[in-house]
């Protein structure tokens, strides 16, 4: 499935937490999935944490920034607070995916991978 938000020319940049938590892996596993349906290019949280002037001035150049954290400790979030550079925010926690205590089932990921995409072609 194509981006539903009509121009793929548009440059949107996706970063997904990473982290050691069960929340990351949903976050990273459906960063790609948009990814692949061309919603969005992925890129390295890691790198704008790491300073890294190159990532940071890819996503300061970005039409739209999405960033998918996996929990409420939101590095993601902080990271582009940081550095004033405006996102989109999505959180594996506000789709009823808990930390330490939801088991990540395929259902999971398809239903949150859902209504994210959904909420993003609302806004893209």
């Amino acid at each position: 499935m194509n981006c539903c938000c009509g121009d793929t020319q548009t440059i949107n940049l996706i970063f997904a937490c990473s982290g050691a938590a069960n929340t990351r892996y949903p976050a990273d596993t459906i960063s790609r999935l948009i990814m692949k349906r061309e919603m969005s290019s992925m890129t390295c949280l890691a790198a704008m944490g790491a300073e890294l002037s190159g990532f940071i001035e890819s996503a300061k150049a970005s039409e739209k920034n999405i960033v998918i954290d996996g929990c409420p400790v939101a590095c993601g979030k902080k990271i582009f607070i940081r550095h004033d550079i405006p996102f989109e925010h999505f959180m594996m926690t506000d789709f009823g995916v808990q930390k330490g205590v939801t088991p990540i089932t395929e259902a999971v990921i398809t239903d949150t991978a859902a209504e994210i995409q959904s909420r993003l072609c609302a806004i893209l």
